[in-house]
């Protein structure tokens, strides 16, 4: 291996092909620099430079090799400096999923923000379920997560509610209660429902079955969907009802009517919560930048 101090003095040599003028710009002795290129021409071995009382040049080996030198030093810098501004947090990537219905709420706009202040940060965005977010967050393939309560055991990871909206019932345009001002949830007792299935977003799934049994049934689940969008698209379908959060509402879909529910259930059943999620180990000034941003933004 060659030492970086080698390459360094062997570059200010080649650029004054002077010993003395070399040996000052380095702050070192003459001696011990012509030893040290001596050591640098064993190493490479290959004469570097000619020498004589009156001159010193670069051989064609030294001229070939001092390009190299040059490309090393520079890579070497180049990479120190992305080092700290990744130690910083100023640099790197941010791995961030979430739930088709984030996008509805404040996470757009975190993201102008952080790519504002962070534009040498890449961001690598993806979309999953609870229960995938959780699977990526454990395996490091997501920094961040943005999703419903997971509903089990995950003390590996740290959960933090950022939004919370209304529960509301979605319906077939044609539906009975479509023009209805509410509906009150003992109304959809015989109705066929669709879900996101239980394995999918466990807390999600038990919350909406809870909110059905304090209205006196147990809804009849005729047909699951991972995603909300597509809970949505059969509804519209007419394959039943669904009780979806408000933000789903904001994505405008022909067939379908959102209409609020009416239900003696307490607040935590007749809301649904937006949490993020992240991995309790040592702290990462890039993922803790972008909590941050998400933070401010919940109290705003």
């Amino acid at each position: 291996m060659i030492e970086t101090r080698l390459l360094q003095q062997f570059v200010v040599l080649a650029e004054e092909l002077h010993f003395h003028r070399a040996a000052e710009r380095l702050h070192m002795a003459q001696p011990p620099l012509s030893q040290a290129v001596r050591k640098l021409e064993e190493k490479v071995g290959a004469r570097l430079f000619t020498r004589n009382n009156r001159q010193v040049a670069l051989t064609p080996a030294g001229a070939a090799f001092l390009e190299t030198a040059k490309a090393c030093l520079s890579l070497l810098e180049q990479g120190t400096l992305r080092a700290r501004r990744i130690e910083a947090g100023l640099a790197g990537r941010l791995a961030v999923t979430f739930v088709g219905t984030a996008h509805k709420g404040l996470l757009p706009q975190a993201f102008r923000i952080f790519r504002a202040r962070f534009p040498d940060v890449e961001l690598v965005l993806a979309e999953a379920t609870t229960a995938r977010q959780v699977e990526a967050l454990r395996g490091k393939r997501a920094d961040i997560g943005f999703m419903r309560w997971p509903g089990i055991p995950a003390t590996d990871l740290t959960f933090e509610r950022i939004e919370r909206e209304p529960v509301l019932v979605a319906l077939p345009d044609d539906h009975a209660l479509a023009q209805a001002e509410a509906v009150r949830l003992e109304q959809l007792s015989d109705e066929d429902f669709v879900m996101t299935p239980r394995d999918e977003g466990v807390s999600f799934y038990d919350q909406l079955i809870s909110l059905c049994r304090r209205a006196g049934f147990e809804p009849r689940v005729a047909q699951e969907a991972c995603e909300m969008q597509t809970v949505v698209g059969l509804v519209a379908g007419g394959l039943g009802v669904a009780l979806v959060p408000s933000s789903t509402r904001q994505e405008s879909r022909e067939g379908v009517t959102f209409r609020p529910i009416l239900s003696d259930a307490p607040d935590d059943l007749r809301h649904i919560d937006m949490v993020i999620g992240w991995r309790n180990e040592p702290s990462s000034p890039i993922r803790d930048s972008f909590i941050e941003i998400v933070r401010q933004l919940a109290q705003e």
